[in-house]
């Protein structure tokens, strides 16, 4: 072989080691939001070994009980899978609104979403039903429907537009939290803008009270309650305290019109991608990290709830029966449709 050739042949192979150093860095690095890379089943088992990184994003803060149980998940699906399997957890809206890391989700662009119910219905009309107001009876009715048939249903109705529902995380009761004035009936609710997550049936409820909807993303809501953009939203007690809303509004009204849950949801694309054995470890870390999250989310109402009392909100605790009259023509309107019927079968979960 002439030196040529060897020169050549030299090149081609450093060629080679760079070409394949690159493609490992890329894909464990954060890529950044609707980056094709945001979060495939990738990392090292591309490049021809057994470790797989799966993105998760989701649109709260650090601080929030939800964000301390993915971090169970990570902990446990890193124990279960020896080291193989590493799961990172995008806070903060890093990788796009709730929505947006849905849309991703189901390309495959990213593995998992934490993501409330509320903006699925846009995707899953079924999930509408967890908008429905003073639905469940109680905190028991609530979780005996969510991991009874229903629940099981609901979330594995998703994998018809791409998404699997792994577990849901509990979100509490949404109650209104104003800067002026309470919100003590819904006559107090006439003319007020009211932020709304991007749900057809969470604007219809603010709409049935007599408030104008105002759908804004979480992460954009302090300076429009600051600003005066909107005079009010409606959330749980952790969020509300997590995000400093508190800080631009200081009454907080307990009417706890829903309960609509968390989920975590799984690319079906990437889902199909991985073996039996990890797909095992991730389902069983998921149902872990739901048990601990409930555990967490009771503990941390009650702190939260205390927490805005000294940071100067006063709670109040409206008659919810005015509410629910005014809210009894959305029941009405479902009165034989496929969601009126699963209302009756959620009403009779005992």
């Amino acid at each position: 072989m002439d030196k040529k050739a060897v020169s050549f042949l030299a090149l081609g192979c450093l060629l080679g080691i760079i070409l394949t150093s690159g493609a490992f860095s890329l894909s464990a690095r954060p890529a950044s939001a609707g980056g094709a890379s945001a979060g495939q089943a990738s990392g090292a088992a591309s490049a021809g070994t057994k470790k797989v990184v799966l993105k998760l994003s989701h649109a709260l803060d650090q601080a929030h009980p939800v964000h301390a149980a993915m971090e169970h998940m990570a902990k446990q699906l890193d124990r279960k899978s020896g080291g193989t399997v590493q799961l990172q957890i995008f806070p903060n809206g890093q990788l796009g609104s709730e929505t947006e890391s849905i849309e991703q989700v189901q390309r495959g662009a990213l593995a998992m979403v934490k993501t409330s119910t509320a903006p699925l219905e846009s995707f899953i009309p079924e999930m509408a039903i967890f908008g429905m107001p003073y639905l469940f009876r109680d905190e028991d009715h609530f979780w005996k429907v969510l991991l009874g048939d229903v629940g099981k249903e609901l979330a594995a109705v998703g994998a018809k537009v791409g998404v699997r529902g792994l577990c849901y995380y509990d979100s509490g009761s949404r109650s209104f939290y104003t800067a002026k004035a309470p919100v003590m009936s819904p006559a107090d609710l006439k003319g007020k803008k009211i932020r709304v997550m991007k749900s057809k049936t969470a604007m219809d409820l603010v709409s049935q009270l007599g408030a104008a909807p105002t759908p804004i993303a979480f992460g954009e809501l302090y300076s429009a309650l600051q600003q005066g953009m909107v005079d009010g939203a409606e959330n749980n007690p952790p969020s509300l305290f997590t995000s400093r809303h508190f800080e631009v509004t200081k009454h907080y009204s307990l009417d706890e019109h829903t309960s609509i849950p968390d989920i975590i949801l799984f690319s079906q694309t990437v889902w199909e991608s991985l073996s039996p054995e990890v797909q095992r470890w991730v389902q069983e870390a998921a149902d872990e990290s739901a048990v601990f999250q409930r555990e967490a989310w009771k503990k941390s109402t009650q702190e939260s709830l205390d927490a805005l009392k000294k940071a100067g909100v006063t709670i109040h605790r409206p008659d919810k029966e005015p509410f629910r009259k005014q809210v009894q023509p959305m029941y009405d309107r479902l009165e034989g449709t496929e969601l009126g019927k699963l209302v009756k079968r959620i009403q009779e979960v005992k």
